[in-house]
């Protein structure tokens, strides 16, 4: 590892990024990183992907180069990473000769230590051979599934990517994604021929996002509902087609919403100022299409809304994963129809390659088996990515936060399979539907399926109630859908057994509640709206005058910390999330200005910013014979506090408190064995929970003094 790199890195960490603590598995990531080692990095959206290359790259000497295949995203990365008062540019299609050749000769000079370009760039001789000339310390590619034919967003040019080892054989590879199975991250390394990489893989679990699935029933009186609950915030709205992409934004815009659509077919200047006008806060929606990737970086979108059905759950996870990439909550709505799955499959029969073919009915079926789940959605996302989630309740799906009311399904059932029986297994869903309620289509009526005696008795369902029902029973097993391009219905042993010795069996309500059912949303901070609204005009006026989107200057979560805390100091303000020395420098004042003015009209005083969760800077810790050195080493030799104190004649609370200074300055140091037992642990972390503070005061008044202060410490290192 580089000489003295980790100080180094926490001080960068604060002073570039305005962070006080990493997030899961970034140290070790960047550890990796800056061990000259390839790495491999499954990471979802908002996760802090960008960070493992970004904050290495200050520390070599040389150029990190980032491989994104997103045109309209790098601007965006370039924007924030020199707010952030770090020396990067980008070189894609969108720039001339003149600006190319100027940014070529900053490289020369030394002048940039990140450089983010297209992967169709390399197939250039004189690229490469310009980039050959170069000291490159570190390769980024980003969105690495783009690479591999498994995936579901295959790019050809990032082929081109091979070319990277082949020039640089020692020079250290970090391949990022958001979405990739076993299948996929396998095919990945193979392609990027990395060496030995170690395979980081973080949770897919989004805790901020809260799923919901409706049934395309009313779905624009409902999508209004949604949009008007979420007035003047960012949301992205996920169509079919380009023609319903502008159908919709039509449509929306007579409503009165800001609203604009983007998809691959409108002129380039056209997107590049839709997108423009997004991130700037202009207009509050876009409408796009759902296989066509946006590129947009915008922390700050709260509600993702698919109003037709995405063709795999690679693309809708990586869609979803758009919201709440400041880990604010935010909402994901689909609206699921059969029709929806209809129009998917037609596509799907249009592919030539066979084995691409059933690769992609295979994935629209676990599409449509996601849509009409029973028990947590969340549960089923996440297992599809390898990984378990042993919660029974998620609290962020619409199962979890609203399960439906059952109903006593045992006639219907037996109506249902009758009729699939008296039709001889030979049809499908719809046709069962149709036989069920009535209907004189035109087949039932060639098929002389009107004559039997199961024909139009059922007239308390709908047919769109009816193949809820059905898909029920498919995953209770009474129902078997066979494949093929026109799937039949036939009943199974169990369905049979059923029907010659019926039991009471209950199915989840299958009519869908048309109102819109507030999701309470739990806030950080209790903080001040009044006051968040006029620091979001002036992050607005700011960004403007800097040409740059609001977010780039502050995140939605700095200023609910801003509008909570009331910093009106350099001290207190520069410990705000998201400020670093650069943003304190060029925006603090004008920010704290503000917090001043409104502080003096409603009488509040400032409070002191949380000192815990890695907002000191870490000291001293690391000096060789230091009193934390020394603690560190009993810990090491699994000895209990008690022993420690006694060992190094100190009381329990100094060594906790040196364990909070060693966890601080990220140490390699396993505590959990200290960790206390349930019957205190449990409380005092509910406590924390409950309180939303991290000092021991309000913690101990809370429980009423049943814990000493010593518990409540030792407890905050876990929690």
């Amino acid at each position: 590892m580089m000489q003295n790199s980790l100080d180094q890195i926490l001080l960068l960490l604060q002073k570039h990024f305005g962070y006080s603590e990493f997030r899961p598995l970034q140290k070790e990531i960047i550890d990796n990183v800056l061990n000259g080692k390839d790495s491999f990095v499954l990471m979802p959206t908002g996760g802090g992907k960008s960070l493992c290359y970004q904050l290495p790259a200050l520390l070599f000497n040389g150029l990190t180069i980032v491989i994104s295949p997103l045109i309209s995203l790098m601007k965006d990365q370039v924007d924030s990473l020199k707010a952030n008062g770090i020396q990067a540019e980008f070189i894609n299609s969108s720039l001339n000769f003149s600006q190319i050749e100027h940014i070529k000769q900053k490289i020369v000079n030394h002048e940039l230590k990140i450089l983010y370009i297209a992967p169709e760039r390399l197939a250039n001789e004189s690229f490469q051979e310009f980039l050959s000339s170069l000291e490159i310390s570190l390769i980024a590619i980003d969105e690495a599934h783009c690479i591999s034919q498994w995936g579901h967003d295959f790019r050809p040019d990032y082929r081109n990517l091979i070319v990277l080892r082949e020039l640089f054989p020692k020079t250290a590879i970090i391949a990022l994604t958001a979405t990739a199975t076993e299948k996929v991250r396998e095919d990945i390394i193979q392609q990027l021929n990395l060496n030995a990489a170690k395979i980081f893989i973080s949770s897919f679990d989004r805790s901020n996002l809260s799923y919901h699935v409706y049934r395309k029933i009313n779905a624009f009186e409902m999508l209004i509902n949604f949009l008007k609950k979420h007035k003047n915030k960012s949301c992205i709205i996920y169509c079919f087609s380009r023609k319903d992409t502008e159908n919709l934004a039509y449509d929306l815009k007579a409503q009165g919403f800001k609203v604009m659509p983007y998809h691959a077919g409108l002129d380039n200047k056209i997107r590049r100022d839709t997108q423009e006008k997004f991130i700037r806060d202009e207009i509050d929606i876009i409408t796009a299409t759902i296989a066509f990737g946006m590129g947009i970086d915008k922390p700050d979108v709260r509600l993702i809304i698919h109003f037709d059905l995405p063709k795999n759950l690679e693309g809708y996870y990586q869609e979803t994963g758009r919201a709440g990439r400041d880990g604010l909550p935010s909402e994901c709505i689909l609206f699921y129809s059969y029709g929806d799955q209809m129009k998917q499959s037609f596509f799907i029969q249009q592919m030539e390659n066979k084995v691409q073919q059933r690769n992609a009915y295979k994935k629209l079926e676990q599409m449509v088996e996601f849509c009409e789940l029973e028990n947590c959605r969340r549960k089923y996302v996440l297992n599809y990515f390898g990984e378990d989630y042993v919660k029974e309740n998620c609290a962020g799906c619409d199962i979890c936060l609203d399960p439906k009311e059952q109903f006593d399904a045992t006639e219907i059932t037996q109506k249902i399979l009758s009729a699939i029986i008296r039709i001889k297994e030979a049809f499908g869903m719809v046709h069962v539907a149709r036989l069920l309620t009535g209907s004189r289509d035109k087949r039932i009526l060639q098929k002389r399926h009107n004559e039997l005696s199961v024909f139009g008795i059922v007239n308390d369902f709908s047919r769109t109630e009816l193949k809820d029902i059905i898909q029920n029973l498919i995953q209770k097993g009474l129902i078997q859908k066979n494949d093929g391009d026109y799937p039949t219905l036939s009943v199974t042993l169990k369905g049979r057994e059923f029907l010659k010795n019926p039991e009471k069996i209950m199915l989840n309500e299958a009519r869908q509640k048309i109102e819109i059912k507030e999701v309470e949303q739990k806030q950080i901070f209790d903080y001040e709206r009044i006051l968040f609204e006029r620091l979001r005009n002036l992050r607005k006026e700011i960004a403007d005058e800097n040409g740059v989107p609001p977010f780039v200057i502050f995140g939605d979560k700095s200023l609910q910390e801003m509008s909570y805390y009331f910093p009106q100091n350099d001290e207190n303000f520069g410990k705000i999330f998201g400020v670093g020395e650069e943003k304190l420098k060029n925006f603090g004042e004008k920010f704290m200005g503000v917090i001043r003015d409104y502080c003096q009209k409603n009488n509040l005083a400032e409070k002191n910013v949380s000192n815990f969760k890695f907002r000191d800077k870490a000291r001293n810790i690391k000096r060789p014979g230091s009193t934390y050195e020394e603690t560190k080493k009993l810990v090491n030799q699994k000895l209990s506090i008690e022993e420690i104190a006694k060992k190094r004649g100190m009381t329990n609370n100094t060594i906790v408190s040196h364990l909070e200074k060693l966890i601080q300055a990220c140490e390699d140091i396993d505590i959990e064995y200290l960790k206390p037992k349930d019957k205190i642990f449990e409380p005092i972390k509910n406590a924390f929970e409950e309180v939303k503070e991290t000092k021991l005061t309000p913690i101990y008044e809370h429980l009423n003094g049943k814990f000493t202060y010593d518990e409540i410490r030792l407890v905050r290192l876990f929690v």
